[in-house]
């Protein structure tokens, strides 16, 4: 697994047009916590002679609660919500007035997009940003994109840009995923422990075995746990992903051996069941046998009401569900095409049975498989790192 990766498996990066790179809060910050410049200028050097050879690249900004710190004179990122939410304020207005100020230099506009959970748990509001990144692409603009922290409140939130940045990654239908941290590789324990080793390649997140329990810097929310279950949203969408340090982002981007690569696992996706896999707030549970779990694991099966054993929660046609097994793990996600009012009279029954029971309007699948998403395992660690 600490094999180095061979040129071929950045030949994707290297041939990459769309590209979405996230920056943390620590490869942007001084060590007193205000803004740095000078690496923010960095970055955006880069970025700007990516462009130039022809690449679209949408810009994932962390830094925003950082940056506000020094004016407000805290000296660490505060607990408090309010707090948090006042530096945010500050610091927005900052962050993206230096990449207004660093990109104009070049030539180049910015576009800010905040976003919040709810602009993407929403398909309505899903579809709305895709639309929005896509005509600021379309117009040459740079989007720059960070969580709306002013208004997000700690039950409703991403929780850190590495989970927003895969999602975003998919949302524009990206050709890679570059996740800059303060460290230039995952390793197999934290970097300063004895014995560390780096891992160059990844084939298959899923079955990747890491130590990440120790926390990060003080001034960032994620951890190499959140960049993981980042690599892991986005390689499961067909999108690959580098990562790697902020120091390294000239040599990433270009494509050479740094950092560590995580192969994509999966073909891409229809945008609406990503969506539907990674952002939906789902509204209720239905429960399926053995034998439907093996109808829609190893078939691609549509879920048919005989099938069902039970359900739970209160939704109606069209809204997302979670699909459980037998054994209580949700094995998949998707449109139900019920109503939770409908659904005592079906679980259980074949298609003629409630054709002759309910009338020929029932006679169709519960969920089609068009519109249902297999999930993948979560991601194994025992907590947050750098």
């Amino acid at each position: 697994m600490t094999e180095q990766a061979t040129d071929p498996t950045r030949e994707a990066l290297r041939q990459a047009r769309r590209i979405v790179v996230k920056v943390g809060s620590s490869s942007l910050t001084t060590a007193e916590g205000g803004l740095d410049r000078d690496a923010l200028v960095r970055v955006v050097d880069t970025l700007v002679d990516v462009r130039a050879g022809g690449k679209q690249v949408v810009l994932i900004s962390s830094g925003a609660i950082a940056a506000g710190l020094a004016p407000l004179g805290m000296t660490s990122r505060p607990r408090g919500l309010a707090a948090q939410q006042a530096a945010a304020s500050v610091g927005q207005g900052l962050l993206v007035q230096a990449y207004t100020e660093a990109f104009g230099r070049q030539g180049l506009r910015v576009g800010q997009v905040l976003l919040t959970v709810d602009d993407l748990t929403r398909l309505s509001t899903y579809r709305n940003a895709a639309r929005t990144l896509s005509t600021l692409l379309r117009l040459q603009a740079v989007p720059v994109v960070n969580e709306n922290d002013t208004v997000a409140t700690h039950e409703v939130r991403f929780g850190d840009n590495d989970r927003l940045a895969a999602l975003v990654a998919q949302v524009v239908h990206a050709d890679a995923l570059v996740l800059l941290t303060d460290v230039d590789a995952l390793y197999t324990t934290h970097p300063s422990e004895p014995g560390a080793e780096p891992v160059h390649h990844v084939p298959d997140i899923d079955v990747l075995e890491v130590d990440t329990s120790r926390v990060g810097s003080k001034v960032g929310t994620g951890g190499m746990v959140t960049k993981l279950e980042a690599a892991q949203i986005a390689t499961s969408a067909g999108i690959p992903v580098l990562l790697t340090s902020a120091a390294n982002i000239r040599p990433a981007l270009y494509g050479e051996q740094v950092g560590t690569w995580f192969d994509p696992v999966d073909k891409r996706r229809p945008r609406r069941l990503l969506w539907l896999a990674h952002v939906s707030n789902t509204r209720g549970r239905l429960v399926i046998d053995a034998g439907a779990e093996r109808a829609l694991t190893q078939r691609g099966a549509s879920l048919l009401a005989v099938g069902v054993t039970g359900f739970d929660g209160d939704f109606v046609a069209g809204d997302p569900v979670d699909i459980v097994g037998p054994g209580g793990r949700p094995i998949a996600r998707g449109l139900v095409g019920f109503s939770s009012e409908e659904l005592p009279a079906m679980i259980g029954k074949s298609s003629q049975e409630l054709a002759d029971a309910l009338g020929p309007q029932y006679e169709r699948v519960l969920v089609h498989r068009d519109a249902l998403i297999l999930l993948h395992p979560p991601v194994g660690s025992n907590g947050a790192t750098s």
